[in-house]
């Protein structure tokens, strides 16, 4: 019977990783903390990176939808002002022409 590899998510992955980064315990106790030997920590320590560096497009990206998207609510804002004002003054405007009108 084979034994069958376990996997490990990258959420703990990283959770293993930030362990040893905090510099509290030392590799082996995290190790045996963890069940993983200290050879794949390191291992994880040096990959941690590379995984960091995947979303960052997908940050980027979703720092240029909301700059975008951001413009865009900017430039309604200052469109409904512009109306807000207009519709102020066409009031006064009208109230103005009713008081002469009796």
């Amino acid at each position: 019977m084979s034994k069958k590899r376990k996997t490990y998510t990258p959420e703990e992955k990283a959770k293993v990783v930030l362990e040893i980064l905090r510099e509290e315990s030392t590799l082996n106790e995290i190790s045996q903390k963890h069940g993983v030997s200290p050879q794949l920590i390191s291992r994880w320590r040096t990959e941690l990176p590379t995984v960091f560096d995947k979303k960052s497009s997908q940050i980027e990206n979703m720092k240029k939808e909301h700059a975008a998207e951001k413009e865009d609510l900017i430039n309604q804002i200052g469109q409904l002002t512009v109306d807000m004002n207009w519709l102020k003054k066409k009031q006064q405007q009208v109230l103005e022409l009713k008081k002469r009108k009796p």
